[in-house]
C-alpha cells in the first residue's frame, strides 16, 4: 500500500451521536500528538536562554510556545491524516482519532491545514519572518518528505525524517536573534544523531505492528541485532557532538561537565542493550524500553541544563 491510496476512516465507525462534544475537542487535541510536542518545546525554549545568554523576553517565549505547538499540531494531524490506513492495523496505534471514527478524514485534513496555516502567520506577525519560514519547513518536510515520501519505502526512514524534529532548536534561535547560528547547528545535530537510538528501541518493541502495516522500520528489515548496533553508533556521534557546544558557545563548566556525564549514562544504557542482543536476548528481557525511556530524560536533562548554563559564571 502506497502513501497516495484511499484510506479507511476508521474501524469502529463511531457516529455523530456517539461523538459527545467533549470527547470531540479531546479527540482533536489528541490529533496533534501533545506528548511528542513536548518534547519539541523542551528543545526550543532553552535555546532562547542560551540565544539571550539570559531571560529572553516572557511575552515571546508564549508567543513561540504557541506558535511552536500549533506548527507541530498541523504537521502531527496531517501525519495521522496520512497514516490512518497502517494506524487502523496497528495496536499502538488503533485509538487513535481517525481510526476510531471520532474525527473524520476531512475535519483532520481541514484541522491540519487551519494549524499549519495559523501557526505561520502567528509566527510571522509575532515573532519574525524567519523563524516562521523555519517551523513552515520543518511542517512541510514532516509532511511530505518523511510521511509521505520516506516513512513507507526506507529503513532509513525515521534518520531522515527525524530532521523535522531538529528544526525547533532554529526557530529558537532565531527567534531571539533572528538569525542562525553555529551554536544552533551544534544542538540540531545533537537531535538528529539522538532521534534514530530514541526512537529504534520503541519500534523494536512493537516490531510485529510495524512488520504487520508493511512500514519498513530499521528492526523489520534487519532485526534486533543490526539495530542495537546502529545505535551505539549513533550515541557515540551524538555525545560527541553535544560537547562541540562548549568551546561554541562559550558555555559554563556546567554544560561540559553535565553532557559527559548523561553522554556516559546514555552510553552505558546503548551498550548494555547492544550486548543483550548480541547475546541472543528477545522479548522482555531485552529491555529495549529502558533506553527509550532514558533517552527522553537524557534530552530533558540536557536542554535543562542549556537554559540554566548562562546563569552560572
Amino acid at each position: 500500500m502506497t502513501a497516495v491510496e484511499s484510506r479507511p476512516a476508521g474501524v469502529t465507525g463511531a457516529t455523530p451521536a456517539h461523538r459527545p462534544f467533549g470527547a470531540r475537542v479531546g479527540a482533536f487535541v489528541a490529533l496533534t500528538k501533545p506528548r511528542i510536542i513536548e518534547l519539541l518545546l523542551i528543545t526550543t525554549v532553552p535555546v532562547m536562554f542560551l540565544a539571550q545568554r539570559g531571560v529572553p523576553n516572557p511575552l515571546l517565549v508564549l508567543e513561540v510556545v504557541v506558535g511552536g505547538y500549533l506548527s507541530a499540531g498541523g504537521a502531527n494531524a496531517l501525519n495521522m491524516y496520512i497514516d490512518r490506513d497502517i494506524d487502523a492495523v496497528m495496536s499502538r496505534t488503533e485509538r487513535r482519532p481517525l481510526v476510531t471514527g471520532m474525527v473524520s478524514p476531512r475535519e483532520a485534513l481541514v484541522f491540519g491545514i487551519a494549524l499549519a496555516v495559523g501557526s505561520t502567520l502567528w509566527l510571522g506577525y509575532l515573532v519574525n519572518p524567519l523563524s516562521s519560514l523555519l517551523a513552515l519547513s520543518a511542517l512541510l518536510f514532516y509532511v511530505f518528505v518523511y510521511t509521505l515520501g520516506l516513512k513507507r519505502r526506507t529503513a532509513q526512514n525515521i534518520v531522515w525524517g527525524g530532521i523535522a524534529g531538529c528544526m525547533p532548536v532554529f526557530v529558537g534561535w532565531a527567534a531571539v536573534t533572528n538569525s542562525v547560528s553555529w551554536s544552533a547547528l551544534v544542538l540540531f545535530l545533537v537531535i538528529f544523531f539522538w532521534t534514530p537510538p530514541h526512537y529504534w528501541p520503541l519500534s523494536m518493541k512493537v516490531r510485529e505492528d510495524y512488520e504487520r502495516a508493511g512500514v519498513p522500520m530499521l528492526p523489520v528489515v534487519k532485526g534486533n541485532l543490526a539495530v542495537a548496533k546502529q545505535i551505539v553508533i549513533y550515541s557515540w556521534v551524538m555525545v560527541a557532538v553535544s560537547l562541540a557546544l562548549w568551546p561554541l558557545a562559550e558555555t559554563s563548566w556546567l554544560y561540559p561537565v553535565s553532557a559527559v556525564l548523561l553522554g556516559a549514562a546514555w552510553l552505558k544504557e546503548a551498550h548494555g542493550l547492544y550486548a543483550r542482543a548480541k547475546a541472543g536476548v528477545v522479548g522482555a528481557k531485552l529491555k529495549e524500553m529502558r533506553l527509550f525511556h532514558w533517552s527522553i530524560t537524557y534530552l530533558t536533562l540536557l536542554f535543562v541544563v542549556i537554559a540554566v548554563d548562562p546563569f552560572v559564571k
